[in-house]
């Protein structure tokens, strides 16, 4: 029986799915075209075993689906909402600190090259 997840089931189904590195390189692989685990396996250097159970929690977690053809099966992204979303994601830019001085004299990141204390927000 099919189920409609709730707003927090589908944050916690797609934090798991993209928790892992693994999950995350086939999900990458899945934007571009839909595929066969033995063809995902060979290009991302993994065995068949270990994709095929990565891809059997991405499909537990209604991220993907398996479409048989004949003695194959081929997978993808189970809604082009989704693949949109991913999309998206991707095209967000991440600014973290690594722990390592700036070193870009025209560096316009916010708080990134400015000396302790400065540029931080005020109260």
């Amino acid at each position: 029986m099919l189920t409609i997840a709730t707003r927090l089931d589908v944050m916690n189904r797609l934090g798991r799915s993209m928790a892992d590195p693994t999950r995350s390189r086939i999900l990458l692989e899945l934007l571009e075209a839909p595929g066969y685990p033995v063809r995902l396996a060979e290009s991302l250097g993994l065995t068949r075993t270990n994709v095929s159970n990565h891809l059997a929690c991405l499909r537990g977690c209604g991220i993907v689906v398996a479409m048989p053809e004949g003695r194959q099966t081929r997978y993808e992204i189970a809604d082009p909402h989704l693949t949109r979303a991913i999309s998206l994601l991707l095209d967000t830019v991440l600014a973290y600190d690594d722990g390592m001085p700036c070193t870009d004299e025209h560096c316009d990141v916010p708080f990134c090259c400015a000396p302790a204390g400065e540029g931080e927000p005020t109260r």
